[in-house]
Parts: C-alpha cells; structure tokens; sequence
C-alpha cells in the first residue's frame, strides 16, 4: 500500500518550490509524483501537422521525488507524516502519525 496515492492534496517540503501545495496528478516509477503547478519547466515543442500541435514554448509539469513532498492535514493546515494501520477486520488504511487520524474508511 502506498502512503500518497494519485488524488492526494500534497505540499512540497524541500527544493525551489518548498512551501507550495498541489494536488498529484500520477504516480510514477522511481519514487517520483506529478503534482500539479510543482516543478514547472519552460520546453521547446516542434510543431506537428499530423497531430495539429503547434511549436513554440510549453510549460511542463516535471517529476519530483515522493521524499520531497507530504500529505496535506487539513486539522493542523500542514504537511504530515503518513502510516498505515491494519484495523479489526483486515483491512489497511493509512492514517496521520501526528493526530492519529484516519485517512481512509
């Protein structure tokens, strides 16, 4: 079970962008996330007629590793650490270390 998973409302805890909070649009290999409006470089795009793209400069989320970043808790409006519980009936749901506050039901 992952402790961030695709959906979850992260902040970025190091790097050029600490501070900033998005939202993870994928998760990839290696450890990295996607988050949206985190870690944003400038690439240069050829045009394609085939595919009806146009050149010029595009603005790219890039990827940042899952380390750098940590769940957003809404109670204590920061950045938590994240575990994972087994409950009665065996089923694995992650939870904040901070509050002790159940993530998913």
């Amino acid at each position: 079970m992952q402790k961030i998973k695709q959906g979850d409302d992260v902040i970025v805890r190091t790097g050029k962008d600490k501070g900033k909070s998005g939202r993870v649009s994928k998760i990839l290999k290696n450890d990295k996330v996607l988050v949206e409006g985190i870690n944003q470089v400038q690439k240069t795009q050829k045009s394609n007629p085939n595919k009806g793209t146009s050149g010029g400069m595009v603005v790219k989320d890039m990827p940042i590793h899952i380390s750098n970043v940590g769940l957003y808790n809404s109670t204590t409006k920061k950045a938590d650490r994240v575990g994972i519980r087994v409950l009665d009936n065996g089923k694995k749901v992650r939870y904040f270390k901070s509050t002790n506050e159940v993530i998913d039901v």
